[in-house]
């Protein structure tokens, strides 16, 4: 995991927030959602059958810890998680939270609409819950 650097493409919508056992995390800077991205330390991954049993295992304990943190990020109902990969191939998971009235409901997200960029407080808030957690 050494040779791990995120796809540059990250830096344009999101901020690096935390860095945990298997996955670098990153806060999307989108206000509309609670919204993180994991995306596990391997070189070279671009499917889930890209990484070990055991890193699958840490993957899937990851993304609960991100959810549960979503859902301290702001008012959530559902979680959506997501691997869809057409755009940044690198391996990645979104962990979206949604509610009724967030103005795409029941759509998905992804390529809807220009992000809100958090305000510079608020994001540094965030921030921190995700340094902390």
């Amino acid at each position: 995991m050494t040779d791990f650097r995120p796809d540059p493409a990250f830096a344009a919508g999101s901020i690096a927030a935390a860095e945990w056992p298997l996955c670098h995390v990153r806060l999307q800077d989108d206000a509309r959602f609670p919204w993180l991205i994991l995306i596990p330390r391997v070189t070279g991954a671009v499917e889930l059958e890209d990484l070990s049993l055991e890193q699958r295992a840490m993957l899937m304990e990851e993304t609960v810890r991100a959810g549960a943190l979503v859902r301290r990020l702001g008012e959530v109902e559902k979680l959506n998680v997501g691997a869809i990969g057409n755009v940044t191939a690198q391996l990645h998971l979104h962990v979206v939270g949604r509610r009724r009235d967030d103005g795409l409901w029941p759509d998905p997200v992804w390529g809807r609409g220009p992000a809100v960029p958090y305000a510079v407080e608020v994001r540094a808030r965030l921030l921190a819950i995700l340094a902390g957690g």
